[in-house]
C-alpha cells in the first residue's frame, strides 16, 4: 500500500544526495526522485549552499530551490518567492573585525561567493565539496547590503561569543568543524519549507525531508517525516523520526521505500 499522504520531500545537498566520497548521486536516489515526481509529489532542494553552487543537482528537475538556509527561495522557473539579507551592520562589523584579527570568512550573494584568506583547511574543505575556491574577497569594495550568507571559519568553542560581539543580529549553524554558516536571526530551512508548502497549496504535515548536519535540524524537525542519513551527526539522530542508510548505501531510496513513499 503506497503512502497517499506525502505530497512534497526536501532534500539537503552535502551528505544527503551527495556522497562526500564519490560526490555523485546515487543511482537508487536519481531513480527515488523520478518516482515521486512521476506520482505528483513535488521535490525541492534545501541547502546551505548559493544559489550559484548548486549547477551539478539541477539535472534532477527539482520543483523549487530552498538556498543559503532558507534566505533565497526560488522556483525551478526562476520566479524568487523569498530573499533576505543580512544585516548590513553585521557585515561591516565581520570587515572590521578582519582588519584586527586573523579571520577567514566567505561572503555569499545573489550573484557571487567570495573568501577572505584561504588556509590550507579551507582550500581542503572545498576539495571535499568538490568545489573550486572563490575568488578573494575585496574588503574595502563590499556592497553590504547585498549578503546573503557567510561562513565564518572559526571552530565550535569561539562560535558563541565571536556571533554576541561581531554578528549580533545574526545566527549560526553549523554542519562542519571547521566553519558555521551564518544568517540572519528567526531564518533556517524551516522558513523556506513553510514559503513552498503556502506557494504549492500543501500541509506541512503531509512534507518529508533528509538531512545529516547541523542546518538540517529545523527542517526535519518542522517536516512530517524528519529523516536523518545514517552518516548523519548525532545530534540529528537524535531529533529525527527515522534515521535510514549512509548516503553511500542507499540511504535515501530505502526511507522512502520503508514509509511506502515509492
Amino acid at each position: 500500500m503506497q503512502n497517499p499522504t506525502i505530497q512534497a520531500v526536501f532534500f539537503d545537498i552535502d551528505g544527503t544526495l551527495l556522497s562526500f566520497k564519490t560526490h555523485e548521486v546515487a543511482a537508487s536516489t536519481e531513480e527515488a526522485i523520478e518516482q515521486l515526481q512521476a506520482k505528483g509529489i513535488k521535490t525541492i532542494l534545501s541547502t546551505g549552499r548559493s544559489i550559484n553552487s548548486i549547477d551539478h543537482v539541477r539535472y534532477l528537475n527539482f520543483d523549487g530551490f530552498i538556498t543559503f538556509n532558507g534566505g533565497y527561495c526560488v522556483t525551478k522557473e526562476g520566479e524568487i518567492l523569498f530573499k533576505q539579507n543580512i544585516d548590513p551592520n553585521d557585515i561591516k562589523s565581520v570587515l572590521q573585525y578582519a582588519k584586527e584579527h586573523p579571520l577567514s570568512f566567505s561572503f555569499m550573494s545573489e550573484k557571487e561567493v567570495s573568501i577572505h584568506d584561504v588556509t590550507p583547511e579551507i582550500a581542503g574543505m572545498y576539495a571535499h565539496l568538490n568545489l573550486p575556491v572563490p575568488p578573494t574577497v575585496d574588503i574595502e569594495n563590499v556592497d553590504v547590503e547585498s549578503i546573503l550568507q557567510t561562513n565564518i571559519f572559526l571552530g565550535p568553542e569561539e562560535e558563541k561569543e565571536f556571533m554576541a560581539q561581531v554578528m549580533p543580529n545574526s545566527l549560526a549553524s553549523r554542519w562542519s568543524p571547521l566553519f558555521a554558516d551564518v544568517n540572519p536571526k528567526g531564518q533556517s530551512k524551516q522558513i523556506g519549507i513553510d514559503i513552498f508548502c503556502q506557494y504549492f497549496g500543501i500541509d506541512v504535515a503531509n512534507t518529508m525531508a533528509f538531512g545529516d548536519g547541523g542546518n538540517d535540524i529545523t527542517m526535519l524537525k518542522h517536516v512530517g517525516i524528519g529523516v536523518a542519513m545514517g552518516n548523519a551527526n548525532p545530534e540529528v539522530k537524535e531529533i529525527a523520526d527515522y534515521i535510514t542508510d549512509d548516503v553511500d548505501y542507499d540511504g535515501i531510496w530505502n526511507a522512502l521505500k520503508h514509509y511506502k513513499v515509492i
